[in-house]
């Protein structure tokens, strides 16, 4: 379908929103074309397994996290059940072909590293999924306990944050950079995206809602839908908002996460993207358990929103991973 014009007086100009997140989708097709025809993009299974330190960490851990779950593996040479788990680990890296990366941090090496994750003991896995840090397990474990839990991973990082890993190239040169592997083609749903956007151009955004969760209750994963239902939920959550007052909340209450989410929502509706990322990030580092993953998690739906190619995006991803460590 050809993008459609879903702007709205005073608010984002979504529909460019849409159409530049549409070409991302059609680059990456291609990219993921061009790989599995052996072209340049996908990196090779050795390259899953990469060495980290505290030089390296913020790039090749918090920054890739954006893109695909990185497991982390704590480890040092004199420690005996190391030895055990980590081929253990290397070989489903490559066995799980791009689901996830796994980064080696050599502990003695990395003592800041290890004193900001709380490693107790080692050898201890941890996981970090668009800059959230999860803890995996710590010691000894059996080959099936460690599949379950890396299946669990990955299953909630495509499902919670869209990521669906690496394209990986088993005749690709160790050293490659790794893309995003493509979605799966979107079906037909010609019909439902047509009533979703008549729904928004009538002022219907109860209607536009519903219309696109009935795509994506059979394709969860349609990019267009996905999109769609963001923007409508968007200007759903800010319409009748008196914004004088919205904003006076927040001003007042800086650790208010819901005024802080309603000010940054009218915000980004306003075209004033930065201001909306700083504020939540902001409250991201004011506040803590529950409180902060809800913050976080409005932040990555508006990072969406505005498209991840967008160098304000790139820069408060960076500054969300320095909130959070």
């Amino acid at each position: 379908m050809q993008p459609r014009n879903m702007s709205m007086s005073g608010v984002v100009d979504l529909a460019a929103v849409k159409a530049a997140q549409e070409a991302k989708a059609k680059a990456e097709q291609a990219r993921a074309e061009a790989a599995r025809q052996g072209g340049p993009g996908a990196i090779s299974p050795a390259d899953l397994v990469i060495d980290v330190d505290e030089a390296t960490f913020e790039r090749d851990v918090l920054q890739r996290s954006a893109e695909v779950p990185v497991v982390i593996d704590f480890w040092a040479e004199w420690c005996q059940p190391c030895k055990q788990l980590s081929p253990v680990l290397e070989r489903l890296a490559v066995e799980y072909n791009g689901r996830f990366l796994l980064a080696k941090i050599d502990v003695d090496a990395n003592q800041l590293l290890m004193q900001q994750f709380g490693v107790q003991g080692i050898p201890a896995v941890f996981a970090v999924v668009a800059g959230q840090a999860l803890p995996l397990f710590q010691g000894a474990a059996g080959e099936a306990q460690i599949r379950q839990t890396l299946d669990q991973l990955v299953q909630v990082a495509e499902q919670r944050f869209g990521l669906t890993g690496l394209t990986v190239d088993p005749e690709a040169e160790p050293g490659g950079r790794p893309v995003a592997a493509a979605e799966a083609p979107a079906g037909p749903y010609d019909a439902a995206l047509e009533a979703a956007a008549l729904a928004l151009d009538a002022g219907d955004l109860g209607g536009a809602v519903q219309a696109y969760k009935n795509v994506l209750a059979e394709d969860p994963a349609h990019p267009e839908a996905k999109l769609g239902l963001a923007q409508a939920e968007l200007l759903q959550r800010v319409q009748g908002l008196d914004p004088q007052r919205v904003r006076k909340d927040a001003a007042e209450k800086p650790a208010d996460v819901a005024a802080q989410i309603a000010a940054a929502d009218l915000d980004l509706v306003g075209g004033h993207v930065e201001d909306a990322f700083g504020r939540l990030i902001d409250t991201v580092r004011r506040t803590a358990g529950d409180d902060r993953d809800t913050v976080r998690m409005r932040l990555l739906e508006l990072f969406e929103l505005v498209g991840a190619e967008d160098p304000r995006v790139t820069g408060a991803r960076r500054a969300l991973a320095r909130a959070l460590f």
